[in-house]
């Protein structure tokens, strides 16, 4: 998401109780991934095969951690919800697309940060940034599994949980190369998923910066964020630098607290467009343990991109007590202990225990989206009737988008930007969120009230903030 990130909270990971000070140079001799995190690494039977279910990834094979977590040997049960049935695809596009040079568009603005440049609709996904935020819980399962490590007192099953799904939220955005729509001030987006045990929401809390904040309750745990997202055009690159801290806390009080890493887009004026995400992530615990992990940055001639290693620290010692490796668009992987203290020529794959993968989709869609992604613009039978009128799946120029019907979304593009204009001269008058507010840190905090209003169906006071009385459905393709 919702993004952030991270140079305050990197000085808070470093100072907590004098631990993780270390230089990059002496992380880099903690393990080098060139040395055993290959393709073919990655696909062996040797370790995929095992599970972060059972009791071999805890054994007392080292003193160390019988300490730490003897006698959890116990399976932890996924959660079950029901099943809710989803669209798998958009509706096929009405129109042919037309190609429109990029270059001809942003040359005048190399250096300079792009989020007041307008783009035609053509190089846009009919997603919104707040619907994109909801993309970070598509694996929301780890949270649920690392609730349950918790609940055996295994903290450090817990916070490997964490850290793989602050990891997986990167996985969709392999192979994307249009970008969300900017939200509207006070335009919003719910999501109420039973078969994910869960309930998202996000608004639009500032325009100047573009800040949107979201809240997600899960069964046991919630989450929420707030992100302004700086993008900088370098020629041949575009170089997107998250502020914010995204927050996630179990119902027995633990907390972890993140900032994302930079994401930069190659190529754009000429050769395959590719995005890389690159940077340190450190994961505050507030109990035990700690984790940092760092996204290796692509280069042109790397031939195993995306890869991700970390360890987790205990924040009582100082000591390095589990390893993590992986890939974001694939997977990741954990192995007990500190491989440094291991003989030379030590393989620790040979020890790696599987901790996510990512779903593989049967066929390429449009955008290429995943199959998550796909789902979130959709209106479910009922659910037009209960949204408010500020919901990103009744903006006009996406939905036109996604239905394929370019000229129309781009001629709402125009339109919506023009109302967009005034939001500015709003919120300088003193315009507030509705359903968020600023805590003592600067933070957006969901203040409450949504889903009531919602099932009352009382949105009183809430604007048409898209400028239309038609009916969405209309437009909506079964």
């Amino acid at each position: 998401m919702s993004e952030g990130s991270g140079s305050e909270s990197e000085m808070d990971n470093e100072s907590r109780d004098g631990g993780d000070v270390e230089t990059d140079e002496e992380d880099g001799m903690y393990f080098d991934t060139n040395d055993f995190l290959s393709a073919d690494a990655l696909r062996s039977a040797s370790y995929r095969c095992r599970e972060n279910m059972g009791s071999a990834c805890i054994s007392d094979r080292d003193g160390f951690f019988s300490d730490h977590i003897r006698g959890i040997d116990r399976e932890i049960k996924a959660v079950e919800y029901p099943y809710v049935k989803r669209r798998d695809n958009l509706p096929d596009p009405k129109e042919k697309e037309k190609p429109v040079g990029l270059w001809s568009i942003i040359k005048d603005n190399i250096g300079k940060d792009l989020s007041g440049v307008c783009l035609p609709v053509y190089f846009n996904e009919p997603l919104s940034s707040l619907q994109k935020c909801f993309e970070d819980l598509e694996y929301s399962h780890l949270v649920d599994r690392a609730l349950e490590w918790g609940k055996q007192g295994n903290e450090l099953m817990r916070i490997l949980n964490v850290a793989a799904f602050a990891v997986s939220g990167y996985a969709s955005t392999e192979g994307r190369q249009c970008k969300p729509f900017n939200p509207l001030l006070g335009e919003t987006y719910e999501a109420d998923y039973p078969d994910k045990g869960l309930r998202f929401f996000s608004e639009k809390v500032s325009h100047h910066p573009m800040v949107v904040a979201c809240h997600c309750e899960g069964r046991g745990w919630k989450f929420w964020a707030d992100s302004n997202l700086k993008g900088k055009f370098w020629g041949r690159s575009i170089q997107l630098d998250p502020v914010g801290v995204l927050t996630l806390q179990f119902e027995d009080g633990e907390t972890f607290q993140w900032s994302k890493v930079t994401t930069s887009i190659y190529n754009i004026i000429l050769g395959k467009i590719y995005c890389d995400h690159y940077g340190t992530m450190r994961i505050r615990g507030s109990g035990n343990y700690s984790c940092k992990l760092k996204f290796k940055e692509q280069s042109i001639i790397d031939r195993n991109p995306h890869q991700v290693h970390g360890f987790v620290q205990d924040n009582r010692t100082g000591e390095k007590v589990a390893m993590l490796v992986g890939k974001w668009d694939e997977a990741m992987y954990y192995v007990l202990g500190d491989p440094t203290t291991k003989p030379k020529g030590y393989d620790p794959m040979t020890e790696a225990v599987l901790l996510w993968e990512r779903d593989k989709y049967a066929t390429k869609t449009r955008y290429n989206l995943s199959s998550f992604a796909i789902s979130l613009n959709e209106i479910t039978p009922g659910l037009l009737d209960k949204l408010p009128p500020t919901d990103s799946r009744l903006r006009p120029d996406q939905r036109h988008l996604e239905n394929g019907e370019y000229e129309l979304a781009n001629a709402e593009k125009l339109r919506l930007e023009q109302l967009q204009r005034q939001a500015r001269k709003l919120q300088e008058r003193g315009w507030q969120p509705r359903w968020f507010q600023k805590d003592e840190d600067g933070c957006y905090r969901y203040t409450g009230g949504y889903w009531e209003a919602r099932e009352q169906k009382n949105w009183d006071g809430i604007p048409d903030i898209f400028g239309q009385n038609v009916d969405p459905s209309c437009s909506v393709e079964e």
